[in-house]
């Protein structure tokens, strides 16, 4: 036993009683929570499974075999959590490898330090353990909060793993829609800089070489109507807030983001829609496109757009 805990040892978060625990090592549930709880007996802690009171990354699990793995975050909350039965799923696309969903506007990606249940891994988890309990799905890579648009997850942990060890080199494509603030006197424009993050968790831009992440982003003017303008752009790295920051960077807030810019809110939500991915597959070398319609809140402004 004190080669296991060994095994196991990290620090836990607790968020007003909720408590975070890293996994370090693949496990099984249960063995990571007798190891990790080792001062609560082996009943207290089967009684916090069966009472519904663990999430792996936000999703409620209660099977004592449950895999673990190397990333993965265990939740212990003070109430029950219930699972959800999810119908009508946002999905674009599914095998025995993937899912691809159409993310609404305010859901996480995954779970963050203030919310833990309302997230698209949480749904789709949900959605997942329908067919078999044990089923679960990996996080490939991610959308802001209030982005909407194509998302992709893994069914298992290799597919997840070939996917991001050469996400770069494997996407093709990734485009957006952005409503940004104002007309543009550059109807097209490539947007270079150095991303990092301040204190506030606030990403900005700098242009001293190596002084962050390299970014590049790209866009195009498709439509403008006097206040607003319709942008198509493309990125060439997946940065944090990215293209946020790099419009407001040249004068042209996306609206709605009260974050980085005080742009008008004419649509209620962010302006900012991941409308494509296009990849190829790891192994197989196909090439895969997913896309995901503009949302009806931009056709408010843009009507005569035609919906791809």
């Amino acid at each position: 036993m004190n080669k296991n805990k060994k095994r196991f040892e990290h620090h836990s978060k607790d968020y007003s009683g909720i408590r975070e625990y890293p996994v370090t090592k693949d496990s099984e549930l249960l063995e990571f929570l007798l190891v990790t709880l080792k001062d609560q007996s082996r009943n207290s802690v089967k009684s916090l499974l069966s009472n519904h009171r663990v999430s792996v990354d936000g999703a409620p699990i209660s099977q004592f075999n449950f895999k673990l793995y190397k990333g993965d975050v265990v939740i212990i909350s003070k109430t029950p959590i219930r699972k959800k039965t999810r119908s009508n799923l946002p999905i674009i696309y599914e095998n025995d490898e993937i899912i691809v969903i159409n993310k609404p506007s305010g859901l996480l990606s995954i779970a963050s330090d203030k919310e833990k249940g309302s997230t698209a891994y949480r749904m789709l988890t949900d959605y997942v353990q329908q067919k078999d309990k044990h089923n679960r799905i990996f996080v490939v890579h991610r959308l802001d909060e209030d982005t909407s648009g194509v998302l992709m997850v893994a069914k298992n942990p290799k597919i997840q793993q070939q996917l991001q060890d050469n996400w770069n080199d494997l996407v093709k494509s990734r485009g957006y829609f952005a409503i940004v603030d104002g007309i543009m006197e550059q109807k097209s424009g490539t947007i270079k800089s150095y991303l990092k993050k301040n204190a506030q968790n606030m990403m900005y831009s700098s242009k001293k070489e190596g002084d962050g992440q390299f970014s590049v982003t790209h866009y195009k003017v498709i439509a403008e109507n006097g206040n607003y303008s319709l942008l198509d752009v493309h990125i060439d790295s997946g940065r944090k807030n990215q293209i946020r920051v790099h419009l407001g960077d040249i004068g042209h807030h996306v609206i709605g983001d009260d974050k980085y810019g005080n742009p008008t809110n004419p649509i209620k939500r962010l302006g900012l829609h991941a409308y494509e991915l296009e990849l190829t597959h790891p192994v197989t070398k196909k090439n895969m496109k997913f896309t995901a319609p503009m949302p009806k809140e931009f056709l408010t402004i843009f009507p005569n757009i035609k919906n791809k």
